[in-house]
């Protein structure tokens, strides 16, 4: 089958050579930390702080569980919220329906300090508790318990959605970093792929609890706004990383060379 390119091998070599620009000294490269890296970097560790490391050779359902923080972190999660919306329900008391949900907050943020957690990681989650009633109590309006994690869902979403646009989706990076991959993943299209759609998904999450909840919200239905809050909390949570965690797998598997060439079925377009 004769060749496309009539040039001899050496030929198109110089000619290559002749336009491609001259290649970065050493001191250039040690000085060129993107963006991207960076967020990577910063990105990867906090994965690894919440229990996402490929090294650790955990099964999905284990690191699923080490992530959401066991039982403790489903408690945590839902026990203050629960509080409210049953107390706020069977009562209308606005006041005391917050303060038991802030109680639950320090109650658990107690035990993470007795239990020596990282004091930002303990007191987290009962300043996000603080910050969440502050706006009810200002407004006297129970739904407004949830702005909070509206703004959070709106925030999230935008960032999958927009890395996913612009070609350089947060799930790549995180995972990139995470494997020791770096950013080589951007040359080999099969991992594009399926980065790129990793990162809708997620902000197909975040903004799926936004058109579902916000229905709720707008008609002061505490209660089913509550209970569907919880309901896409952690389940939906949990199944898309297990989701991520699998297809990051296979992708990257163990032993494999971070950053070696991309294979010919990577190459396909």
């Amino acid at each position: 089958m004769p060749a496309s390119d009539p040039v001899e091998p050496a030929a198109r070599d110089e000619r290559t050579a002749k336009y491609a620009p001259p290649p970065a000294s050493d001191a250039e490269r040690s000085a060129e930390p993107t963006l991207a890296e960076a967020i990577g970097t910063s990105l990867g560790s906090a994965a690894r702080r919440a229990g996402i490391d490929p090294d650790a050779q955990l099964s999905t359902g284990a690191m699923v569980w080490q992530v959401i923080g066991g039982w403790r972190g489903i408690l945590e999660s839902t026990l203050p919220l629960l509080a409210f919306v049953i107390t706020f329900t069977a009562t209308r008391n606005l006041v005391l329906g917050l303060a038991l949900s802030v109680g639950l907050a320090a109650v658990f943020t107690s035990i993470r300090l007795l239990m020596k957690s990282p004091p930002v990681a303990a007191l987290s989650g009962l300043i996000a508790a603080v910050v969440a009633a502050g706006l009810p109590l200002f407004t006297g309006r129970a739904e407004d318990q949830f702005v909070i994690g509206f703004i959070t869902n709106i925030a999230y979403g935008a960032a999958f959605l927009i890395s996913a646009l612009v070609r350089w989706p947060l799930i790549g990076i995180v995972v990139g970093f995470l494997t020791g991959e770096g950013l080589a993943w951007r040359d080999a299209p099969r991992k594009r792929r399926a980065y790129f759609w990793l990162s809708v998904a997620w902000a197909g999450l975040f903004l799926a609890r936004l058109c579902v909840q916000l229905p709720f919200y707008f008609a002061g239905d505490v209660a089913s706004l509550g209970t569907v809050k919880i309901l896409m909390g952690i389940p939906f949570f949990a199944l898309l990383l297990a989701l991520t965690w699998i297809v990051a797998r296979r992708l990257n598997p163990s032993g494999s060379n971070a950053g070696a060439p991309a294979s010919e079925d990577d190459q396909a377009p």
